[in-house]
């Protein structure tokens, strides 16, 4: 028997095609009531585990805060359902399944942005111009999720065993693929499949429990010698690791525990003036997709969590239920532009710092910025070191706000 693993693009015909494998196969289907399971059993708002797992508009307050325990709590059901065998699991949370057990099956169903376009349309009763929106979101979630995992794009080859393209290929087609694949000897549970199961639920148990205590670290497990890969430095990293040892002992099935600086690891040295004084609620806007990621990928380097909107009208619609404390905002866009967007966010929420960050500006745009209430005016290509002095400067300003009114004790 086995574990197949079936990641999507959304409107990839996802949900047909995992119950008809699952009926064939005869196995358990498992798709978004994994959530819903999860959070019955914890006591977890189902809401918070979604977020945290699908990245979806924000990483700010509570969700940015818990998200390494939401995660560990997701990642625990799956290795639950992989000792279980005879099931086909879809979603964001398979990619928790490590390589390191063989009898998984990975699969992608993907499909052009048009077929997804047009299949948004149908579902959802949508003019084409919110259904392309609807789909960047949707890629745009599962971009921040394979990056927060792997720092690999979705779509990338690396992470499946197939990847399927939906939009050229028959559904009777994929369904058949899939379960022939999935019935080849290579991907049949054997016992070193079964013993590499049980060491991903050990695994997947130590790190709730270090989660639990607020410890954001990976963990391996082999026939019960556990590995803590720490990702980032710490002023007391020999006091760290001797929490981290302390903790994973504890939780039964532990035989002994070793600490190790993880693959991912950041120096602490790196950028860390930077780090301690830039803001936490970030939004980036700009319709250049390709900028615009890179920039979040440049900050989330210096520990700064960002949320991205594509334009005017998303940005407005984000900031109306996430306030972000500094928001780095193009000027020229489709729709609602930046000048617009900058006079409504101030008069609304007159907390939050702009930066403006425009390739295509003008000396009046510049003193009708600032008349509005701009914090500063850039001017792309933008070196990365400006902007984070400029958003250290404004995050400053807004720690000072803050402790003028008495409402915080100016650390964000």
């Amino acid at each position: 028997m086995t574990v197949v693993a079936l990641f999507s693009g959304s409107y990839c015909d996802e949900d047909t095609i995992l119950s008809r494998v699952a009926a064939e196969l005869g196995y358990r289907a498992v798709g978004s009531e994994l959530f819903a399971s999860v959070a019955a059993s914890h006591r977890v708002p189902e809401d918070r585990l979604v977020q945290a797992v699908q990245g979806t508009s924000s990483f700010f307050g509570a969700l940015r805060r818990d998200r390494a325990r939401n995660v560990a709590l997701v990642r625990l059901a799956v290795a639950e359902l992989v000792r279980q065998d005879n099931v086909v699991v879809h979603g964001f949370a398979t990619h928790l399944i490590p390589k390191t057990v063989p009898h998984v099956l990975r699969v992608c169903l993907a499909a052009n942005r048009d077929y997804r376009v047009r299949a948004s349309m149908a579902a959802q009763s949508l003019p084409e111009s919110k259904a392309r929106k609807l789909i960047e979101r949707d890629d745009q979630a599962r971009i921040q999720w394979t990056q927060y995992l792997f720092d690999l794009g979705p779509w990338d080859e690396r992470l499946y065993d197939e990847i399927v393209p939906v939009h050229a290929t028959p559904p009777d087609q994929i369904v058949r693929l899939v379960v022939d694949n999935a019935r080849k000897p290579i991907v049949q549970t054997t016992a070193d499949g079964t013993a590499a199961a049980d060491d991903f639920l050990l695994a997947a148990k130590v790190q709730l429990a270090l989660a639990d205590r607020g410890y954001d670290v990976d963990v391996n497990a082999q026939s019960g010698q556990v590995t803590v890969l720490i990702k980032k430095d710490v002023l007391l990293l020999d006091k760290l690791e001797s929490e981290l040892k302390q903790l994973a002992s504890s939780v039964p099935g532990v035989r002994s525990v070793h600490t190790r600086l993880g693959p991912r690891f950041r120096a602490q040295g790196m950028q860390r003036d930077i780090e301690l004084e830039l803001p936490s609620r970030v939004l980036l806007v700009d319709d250049e997709k390709e900028f615009v990621h890179t920039l979040s990928e440049r900050l989330q380097a210096r520990d700064v969590e960002s949320a991205v909107a594509y334009d005017g009208e998303d940005a407005l619609s984000f900031v109306d239920s996430q306030v972000p404390e500094v928001m780095v905002l193009d000027l020229k866009m489709p729709g609602i532009d930046g000048i617009e967007v900058l006079r409504r966010v101030k008069r609304q929420h007159p907390e939050v710092e702009v930066i403006i960050l425009t390739g295509h500006g003008s000396e009046r745009e510049e003193a009708l910025a600032a008349e509005l209430g701009a914090f500063a005016y850039l001017h792309k290509p933008v070196d990365i070191d400006l902007l984070s002095r400029t958003m250290r400067e404004a995050y400053r300003k807004v720690n000072q706000r803050k402790a003028a009114a008495g409402g915080g004790d100016g650390n964000g």
